[in-house]
């Protein structure tokens, strides 16, 4: 018996979390990808990178993976590039999406190009008859904690923030809003006064942590809304009350601002929300300007980027909080999330169940349930959604070149 054999046996005879994945090389079908189909579900998220369009990549094997998000025209490019490949290169089959048209995607195309990842990944799970997370090393977590804003009941604020923690969320959620003086009758004025919001949030923030209690975890959403000075003034003012981190707080396209916030801060902050792959990101996680970095599915490229992503947070001690965009996105990260040792929140204060998906997550008590399910674990009717576009001939215009080894360079 060779040493890998060995091994499978040991694991084997250990029995329940250490058992070995149920597949073999042999088990994985010799396939090629045959269509896309691209479906738009009913009430769609009409925010671009929240789209919950749905993507399946079919494959000759029988065998179709699920994904989500992107815009036709984006998807569409991607998914020419796909036909006639083999669905289990999901590395090159990146690579090829990502750098075969020449110009690096930007991140509308990583939009498309993460939810055909996603769906690739889910191919390869049930190919080989196992959850996506034990490709990517099994899990390091039970579940996957979550912060939420939306679901407490009271008619005070600290009630609110109260019921949240005791539905089993790790944390409350706030956000820096329109002043109260500037929303008469509850209606926005359209004028944000910076500093009123400033001074409102730390009203709000006293309140919160009278509801969370000394031991309760909360955080606030400043949605890139602030400048320099007034995002220091707010991350000054919150450090008494003990926030679990601050999001966003400064405008995205300069992520060099961050090195002049920091030296004046104490709290930690979450920053990303807006990024896409690891290039958006890798100065701010290698030269430690941010605590927790908030990338999502399929925003930054998909499974195979975001695990690249982690493993960069997890080399710099930088934790993830991603944002969240629709249901079958919140299926993959559960598993990205479950195969990351490092520290993990989740924005999700709720789980819609729309009738395209008889079966979407697991979330119970405020929290994320990975399962013990074949590929991503989602199930998709497409009686529910309609047919965009459907995609069966091959196209990639752009000569790829390769080195002398068969990987893929630029042309």
């Amino acid at each position: 018996m060779n040493r890998r054999s060995l091994l499978r046996s040991a694991l084997l005879a250990a029995g329940g979390a250490l058992a070995a994945p149920r597949y073999s090389a042999a088990a994985v079908p010799k396939t090629k990808i045959r269509r896309i189909r691209y479906y738009e579900p009913p009430r769609p998220n009409p925010t671009f990178n929240q789209s919950t369009r749905i993507v399946t990549i079919e494959t000759d094997a029988g065998i179709t993976g699920i994904g989500e998000g992107g815009s036709k025209d984006m998807l569409e490019q991607c998914a020419s590039m796909l036909i006639g490949e083999d669905p289990s290169r999901i590395d090159h089959l990146w690579q090829l999406m990502y750098r075969g048209w020449f110009y690096p995607a930007g991140r509308e195309k990583l939009h498309a190009l993460g939810a055909l990842d996603m769906a690739l990944w889910d191919i390869q799970g049930k190919a080989l008859g196992v959850p996506v997370y034990h490709l990517l090393g099994g899990l390091s977590r039970e579940h996957i904690e979550c912060y939420s804003g939306g679901t407490g009941q009271g008619e005070t604020l600290q009630e609110r923030a109260r019921a949240v923690i005791e539905a089993g969320f790790r944390a409350f959620r706030t956000a820096v809003d329109m002043p109260w003086s500037a929303q008469p009758g509850g209606t926005p004025s359209g004028v944000f006064n910076s500093r009123q919001a400033v001074d409102q949030e730390v009203e709000k923030a006293r309140q919160i942590r009278e509801g969370v209690g000394q031991h309760g975890d909360w955080l606030t959403d400043v949605h890139t809304r602030l400048d320099l000075p007034d995002a220091i003034r707010l991350c000054s003012l919150l450090e008494p009350f003990a926030p679990f981190e601050v999001e966003d707080p400064l405008r995205s396209e300069n992520r060099g601002i961050y090195e002049q916030l920091r030296p004046h801060i104490n709290v930690p902050i979450a920053v990303g929300e807006q990024f896409g792959d690891r290039w958006d990101s890798n100065e701010l996680i290698e030269r430690r300007l941010i605590d927790y970095l908030r990338v999502t599915l399929p925003n930054s490229g998909g499974i195979t980027e975001f695990m690249k992503i982690a493993a960069l947070c997890e080399t710099h001690n930088v934790g993830l909080i991603p944002h969240s965009t629709g249901p079958i996105s919140l299926a993959a990260l559960t598993h990205a999330l479950g195969a990351f040792s490092g520290p993990v929140l989740m924005e999700c204060g709720g789980v819609p169940k729309p009738p395209y998906l008889p079966q979407g997550v697991d979330f119970r008590n405020g929290k994320l349930w990975p399962r013990d399910k074949p590929g991503l674990g989602v199930e998709f009717d497409p009686a529910g959604a309609s047919l965009l576009s459907e995609i069966t001939e091959h196209y990639a215009p752009t000569p790829v070149y390769r080195r002398p080894d068969g990987s893929m360079t630029n042309w």
